[in-house]
């Protein structure tokens, strides 16, 4: 399923014209597919080692939020273009956090003006998930974007459960 991003009004990009994210998945696999456009002057974190890092929104980064229903638990996943991931488990609103265990990590690739994430859900819960799918795109001079599917009044904040309006399917839905 494809889905395109809006940049939040109170930080518009310098010539980035949109955000997408192709979201793919297969049982426990997830594939993304993180696509910008206008690309021209976008910071692209240096190419690093593929493993756990923190504070990667500070420049561009993408990012896949999943909250369970009913509760008020949810997760963060982190993607760097330079390969880095991370992965945070909150048990409220920006509240409880915790590193992620993962199993089997992120497998992040640059790719053009984008990355493609292979990412392994199993752990998480198996039903429908409510998903925020968001980036940070930084650009030349420090001009940062803050993309999302909606966002709340007032700050970027991908965390607030208005980000979260889109469903990711069960892993047995046709």
């Amino acid at each position: 399923m494809l889905y395109s991003l809006r940049p939040h009004p109170d930080h518009p990009p310098l010539t980035v014209s949109g955000v997408a994210v192709d979201v793919q998945r297969d049982g426990a696999a997830l594939r993304l597919r993180y696509a910008v456009d206008g690309a021209d002057r976008v910071v692209w974190p240096k190419p690093a080692s593929p493993e756990r890092g923190d504070e990667l929104w500070r420049t561009t980064c993408f990012e896949l939020f999943l909250r369970f229903d009913d509760d008020e638990r949810y997760v963060e996943f982190n993607f760097s273009p330079s390969t880095r991931w991370a992965a945070y488990a909150f048990e409220a609103y920006r509240d409880g956090m915790a590193a992620l265990a993962r199993e089997r990590p992120p497998m992040v690739e640059r790719l053009g003006d984008g990355v493609v994430v292979d990412c392994d859900l199993g752990g998480l819960p198996h039903g429908e998930l409510a998903m925020a799918l968001t980036a940070v795109v930084e650009e030349e001079g420090g001009v940062k974007s803050f993309w999302s599917l909606a966002h709340p009044p007032g700050a970027p904040d991908f965390h607030h459960p208005a980000c979260f309006v889109a469903r990711l399917p069960s892993p047995t839905a046709p």
